[in-house]
């Protein structure tokens, strides 16, 4: 199992911060580096400025959001992030949710898993140097009874094959995930419950025809320290956002999980208090038992146990994302699951 890092959102005041934690994460041989996007930083940007600082770790769009691209300007993305950074670049894509996609894109949320589907095809295409042309539900290029015509990438390849990972929620995505892309991007990852959905996964792949490796990696919230209860309480607010308010009462795929991983009723009372804007009591609500299940939390010595647990379960990288109330306590937690990761059987 390998590390990658997660430096949470970025444009909120300690980028200086992130950058000097990249810095040292790739001092410590950490695998990539991962960039979310919602509606601040895109993505793209920050990973430029990542490349242009660091010359080995790798660099992973998590994600690129399906509806604030084409295709084609993912592709040409892609292509222009792993050109410049000699091969290192590493594609996620996801439809977001509805809240953003219509909101903040102006774009349709309906059928997402057949938008995807159409979508990594066409990525997949261009990456490829092909023409591309498509006819499809979703998407159709060229257009019809146009001047259009079908073009390839004009970007010279690296030799390096751009890995496309879904980031994935409920079972039905995560098939799509198993089918046709090379890993997937997990969150709120419990070693207890991702047997379930590597299933869900592996159904997808044999669906697909698809053999040789998968990536399975899984972001979870890093705090080192003797106290367990204080250490999920630093968490507890990146909890209260997603399973809370990361998305409407009626569609939220955080909430989803929570309730699938059996946490129901508590789920039901994070939404409750998030969405009445009460936020410190959304966070106090979340059981320390749900962030320990899904975090890294406590002690070098018990980071091991756990991290030995999420290897044994089946995940390929652990991408952490250190919190802590400053930049020497993130990046003393990141030197301690590194450290940790040496001592895996």
């Amino acid at each position: 199992m390998r590390l990658g890092l997660s430096c949470g959102f970025w444009g909120m005041g300690r980028d200086e911060d992130n950058l000097a934690l990249v810095d040292r994460a790739e001092q410590l041989g950490v695998s990539v580096v991962w960039a979310s996007e919602a509606y601040g930083p895109d993505a793209a940007t920050v990973l430029a400025w990542v490349g242009a600082r660091t010359e080995r770790i790798h660099l992973g769009a998590g994600v690129l959001q399906i509806p604030g691209r084409t295709p084609a300007m993912t592709a040409m993305t892609a292509a222009s992030l792993d050109n410049l950074s000699g091969g290192r670049f590493r594609l996620g894509l996801g439809v977001s949710g509805p809240q953003v996609s219509e909101g903040w894109h102006g774009v349709p949320f309906g059928k997402p898993l057949g938008r995807t589907r159409e979508y990594t095809a066409i990525v997949r295409t261009a990456l490829a140097r092909k023409p591309v042309e498509h006819a499809g539900e979703h998407f159709t290029l060229p257009l019809p009874g146009g001047q259009g015509k079908a073009l390839r990438l004009n970007v010279l390849p690296t030799g390096h094959e751009v890995p496309v990972y879904l980031a994935a929620v409920g079972p039905r995505n995560l098939e799509l995930a198993g089918e046709i892309g090379d890993g997937w991007l997990g969150v709120f990852v419990s070693p207890d419950y991702l047997g379930e959905q590597l299933e869900a996964i592996e159904r997808g792949r044999q669906t697909g025809g698809r053999q040789g490796a998968f990536e399975v990696d899984a972001t979870v919230p890093l705090a080192v320290g003797d106290d367990i209860e204080r250490c999920a309480a630093l968490v507890a607010p990146y909890a209260a956002l997603y399973v809370g308010g990361m998305g409407s009462r009626t569609q939220n795929f955080y909430n989803a999980l929570a309730v699938r991983m059996g946490y129901a009723e508590q789920a039901r009372r994070v939404q409750d208090l998030y969405l009445a804007r009460q936020w410190r009591d959304a966070a106090a609500a979340v059981p320390v038992q749900f962030v320990d299940d899904t975090s890294l939390l406590g002690p070098p010595g018990r980071l091991v146990e756990r991290m030995q647990r999420y290897a044994d379960a089946g995940v390929t990288t652990l991408t952490v994302a250190p919190w802590g109330e400053d930049l020497a306590a993130r990046v003393h937690s990141l030197e301690a699951a590194a450290d940790a990761l040496t001592h895996l059987r």
